[in-house]
C-alpha cells in the first residue's frame, strides 16, 4: 500500500509538472516552408508579428508620412509600442519620410523586440501603392540584408496594419519575394566574379496573419517557381571587361 501510495503521488507530481510546463510555454507559431531553398535561402511563411520574431534583420514597410497622422493598427501598432514609439517619433519629426525605397535602420532598444536590427523601407504615397512598389522594396531588402550580413531575415509588409487594402496580401508577398530572389542572384554573381565580399543569407521568414497565411504560402511558392527559370537564363559573361 505504501509503495502504491508513493507511485500515485509521484505520478501526480509528474502530471502537475507537465501541466504547469504546458501552461508556461505557448505553442510555437504556425510556420510553413516554401520552395526548396531557392539560391540557398530557406523561405517560410510564419504566423507571427514583426515584434516577436528573432532575426538578424527584421524588415517592415511604411507609407509616406502624412501630416494629418499615420495609421497604426494591429501589428504596426503593437510594433511601434514595443519599441517605445521610436518609429512614429521619427516619422512625426520628418526624419523618416517614407519615400519609395527610402530606408531607416536602427537597433531596437534593449529588451524591446528579439530582432538584432530593424529596417523600415518606404512605400511612398499610399494612393500610388502597387506591386511594382513591393518589387522595389524587395530589391532594397535583399541588398541591405547582404550589406548588413544578416543570415536570418524576417519581413512583414504591415500594409493592412496601416489601413490599406488595395493589394492582395499574397500577391504582394509574391512580388516582394520574386524581387528578393532577382536581387540576391545578382549579389551571388558579383561575389562569384570577385566584385564583392562573399556572404550568404540562409533564412528568410515572411510574417503573415491568420487571414492571409494560406494565400501567402501559395503565392510565394508560385513566385519562386516562376522566377528561378528566368534567373537561369540570365547573361553569364562577366559584368566588367576587367574581370578575369
Amino acid at each position: 500500500m505504501k509503495t502504491a501510495h508513493l507511485f500515485i503521488c509521484s505520478l501526480s507530481l509528474v502530471i502537475l509538472a507537465a501541466t504547469s510546463s504546458r501552461g508556461e510555454t505557448p505553442a510555437a507559431p504556425k510556420e510553413t516552408a516554401v520552395g526548396a531553398k531557392p539560391l540557398g535561402i530557406a523561405f517560410s511563411v510564419k504566423m507571427t508579428g514583426p515584434y516577436a520574431q528573432d532575426a538578424d534583420l527584421q524588415i517592415i514597410c511604411a507609407f509616406k508620412h502624412k501630416a494629418a497622422g499615420d495609421t497604426y493598427q494591429g501589428a504596426m501598432k503593437d510594433f511601434d509600442a514595443k519599441v517605445g514609439g521610436l518609429l512614429s517619433s521619427a516619422r512625426n519629426r520628418g526624419e523618416f519620410v517614407g519615400d519609395v525605397g527610402e530606408s531607416f535602420l536602427f537597433a531596437p532598444p534593449a529588451g524591446s523586440i528579439p530582432a538584432k536590427l530593424l529596417l523600415v523601407i518606404g512605400l511612398g504615397d499610399e494612393p500610388a501603392l502597387s506591386l511594382e512598389t513591393l518589387r522595389i522594396v524587395g530589391r532594397v531588402a535583399a541588398r541591405e540584408a547582404v550589406r548588413l550580413k544578416a543570415k536570418r531575415v524576417a519581413w512583414a509588409p504591415v500594409i493592412r496594419d496601416e489601413g490599406n487594402t488595395a493589394i492582395d496580401v499574397g500577391e504582394g508577398d509574391r512580388a516582394f519575394v520574386e524581387s528578393v530572389l532577382s536581387a540576391y542572384d545578382t549579389e551571388l554573381r558579383l561575389q562569384a566574379q570577385g566584385l564583392t565580399e562573399k556572404f550568404t543569407v540562409s533564412e528568410w521568414i515572411v510574417e503573415a496573419g491568420p487571414s492571409f497565411f494560406d494565400s501567402a504560402v501559395d503565392q510565394i511558392g508560385k513566385g519562386i517557381e516562376a522566377t528561378l527559370p528566368i534567373l537561369e537564363k540570365r547573361e553569364t559573361t562577366p559584368y566588367s571587361t576587367l574581370t578575369k
